[in-house]
């Protein structure tokens, strides 16, 4: 038996309770310990990505309602492509096409958040690879041509545009590491499942 500061003496059952009792803590905290710092880490980037800087030459609006679905809509080809507002109840399965995708499908994977990147039908072909080689493999990634329009590539998220002159500017990536899955008001929601058949 040992004694307690105090002189008392104890009994090798509580001894061993209280080993047990200080092994149970030192599990407990090798276990919540490196939790916790996983969750703030990972709490951190997303602050981080959420509250960096604007890339310059963003376009931003001021978000739009989410969840405005009208199957009935269809939104004409133009200068840019929309960023946000109503769109059909299905959203566009990410990935890379060939041929124009319909904006009302577009927006609604935006609402996902989707990067969507449009380039004119007349980009050069080693440019548009460029493009497809930024979606490939990726989620929540849109790739297509967009007649109208009137830059030579344009990144849309919800409520964000970016017009580039080139596929090689480096714009691009950063837009998509800043805005990719942030936008969106339902981020994180599928980008699957919807409509269209994509390249990858």
């Amino acid at each position: 038996m040992s004694k307690t500061p105090s002189g008392q003496k104890r009994s090798k059952r509580e001894i061993r309770r209280e080993q047990v009792a200080r092994e149970k803590r030192m599990r407990s905290l090798r276990i919540w310990i490196p939790a916790a710092v996983v969750v703030l880490t990972l709490v951190g980037l997303l602050i981080y990505r959420a509250t960096r800087p604007e890339v310059e030459g963003v376009v931003a609006v001021e978000s739009a309602a989410s969840n405005q679905h009208d199957d009935s809509l269809v939104i004409p080809f133009g200068d840019t492509p929309p960023m946000g507002g109503p769109h059909a109840s299905t959203w566009q399965n990410c990935g890379i096409y060939t041929t124009p995708v319909e904006a009302q499908y577009a927006i609604h994977s935006m609402e996902h958040g989707a990067v969507w990147i449009t380039y004119n039908p007349d980009l050069p072909a080693d440019q548009v690879a460029t493009l497809e080689d930024l979606a490939r493999g990726e989620n929540y990634m849109l790739v297509s041509p967009y007649p109208e329009q009137d830059s030579p590539v344009v990144l849309t998220v919800w409520d964000r545009q970016l017009a580039v002159d080139s596929a090689d500017d480096a714009r691009i990536e950063e837009f998509i590491d800043r805005y990719k899955q942030i936008r969106g008001p339902e981020a994180g929601a599928g980008c699957s499942g919807g409509v269209g058949s994509p390249l990858s």
